[in-house]
């Protein structure tokens, strides 16, 4: 077996996908998409690296899926994001593929194999079949090639084409531009590119996501400051006692993160926000909470429902209990009913009891976004 890593591009904007879930984290049952096609390489070939790239803001959630894979950010562009990736090849063959092709198959990836050897880059191809017209002249069909990928590269040769200010929309150009040997095989029209939502009607391998809920759980404290305004759930609640924090202090919405990001297996708030970033020094915890659910919704996550218990002797709450749900349910988009908010004391016990502080505990309930239904 030949020395060959495998290089996934999956930092796009997913742009022309035109849906609230980004493609890569289209949940093909349990698994996203972007893992799904690497996965299904990975079956056909022992590759002795394998390397996937990411958008900046969702790297540190990829990474959580795999400990096997080598996680890259990746750039403005394909071409850029290659380049990132290639910085960490070390086998002298690299084969590159695009994770929105989730179905290419054994005996593709085996021609594609057979003529390595005596070739800077092997790529697989489709035949024309219809008539083709170019700036209103036809042309031979037969010169015409609709090119695929994965794409198999001597991996110096493709370091090298890419150090170019030109832009080339597959590695195949690239090479071609600076005349090394390509080779063409036949393709296949099951291995066909996610682009738009459409296409997923004709991509055989693509199943729906499972129906499976997922439960997260948060908890948080913070302890009095005099002097500040009391923020809890996004409301007002006090004008002149507040929490001390890094942040605002909204200890509601903490929790709140906290059990979103649980139930999404993505860790905690303080990952996200550290509490030593001067970017998050005073900021509204509402600002917080719209990016977690921007995040949950391009990673493939609907949010369901949330409950929050709010433990505290200072203030009483009754009156701001239905501002706070309905506060949250805006933030989060989902109906007014699906958010509850309980108050409660501790009958004098505790740092809670001594009025020096409140303390907060919720339980979120996330589904996978069933892209199929839209």
């Amino acid at each position: 077996m030949p020395d060959l890593a495998l290089v996934m591009l999956g930092a796009g904007s997913s742009s022309r996908f035109n849906q609230r879930v980004k493609k890569q984290w289209l949940r093909i049952e349990e698994t996203p998409l972007w893992l799904y096609a690497t996965q299904n390489l990975q079956q056909l070939f022992p590759f002795k690296q394998i390397i996937v790239t990411t958008t900046p803001d969702e790297h540190f959630y990829a990474g959580k899926f795999s400990d096997t894979i080598t996680f890259v950010e990746g750039g403005a562009t394909r071409q850029e994001s290659l380049a990132n990736a290639l910085l960490h090849v070390n086998t002298p063959y690299v084969l590159v593929s695009d994770i929105a092709r989730p179905c290419i198959d054994q005996a593709m990836l085996v021609r594609i194999l057979a003529e390595m050897e005596n070739n800077d880059i092997v790529v697989p191809y489709l035949p024309v079949v219809d008539t083709v017209v170019y700036e209103d002249a036809t042309i031979n069909r037969d010169h015409v090639k609709l090119i695929q990928t994965p794409q198999l590269s001597r991996t110096e040769m493709l370091r090298k084409a890419l150090q170019t200010s030109s832009l080339y929309t597959d590695d195949s150009s690239a090479i071609k531009a600076m005349g090394g040997k390509v080779a063409y095989v036949l393709g296949n029209p099951e291995a066909k590119k996610l682009t738009c939502k459409e296409d997923s009607a004709t991509i055989p391998c693509l199943k729906a996501p499972s129906s499976t809920p997922f439960v997260g759980q948060g908890f948080d404290v913070h302890a009095f400051e005099e002097g500040k305004v009391m923020m809890l759930g996004g409301v007002k609640v006090h004008p002149t006692t507040g929490f001390k924090a890094h942040s605002d202090g909204d200890v509601a919405i903490h929790a709140l993160i906290d059990a979103l990001l649980g139930a999404a297996g993505a860790g905690d708030i303080g990952e996200l926000f550290p509490d030593n970033d001067q970017r998050y020094k005073d900021i509204d915890s509402k600002f917080l909470l719209k990016e977690v659910c921007s995040f949950l919704a391009k990673v493939g996550f609907e949010i369901v429902h949330c409950d929050i218990t709010v433990m505290a002797e200072f203030p009483r709450l009754s009156a701001f209990k239905d501002k706070i749900r309905f506060t949250l349910a805006n933030i989060m988009a989902i109906s007014p009913i699906h958010v509850n908010v309980k108050a409660t004391t501790t009958e004098k016990l505790g740092f809670v009891g001594r009025c020096e502080g409140v303390a907060v505990s919720a339980t979120a309930t996330l589904k996978y976004y069933d892209w199929t239904n839209v």
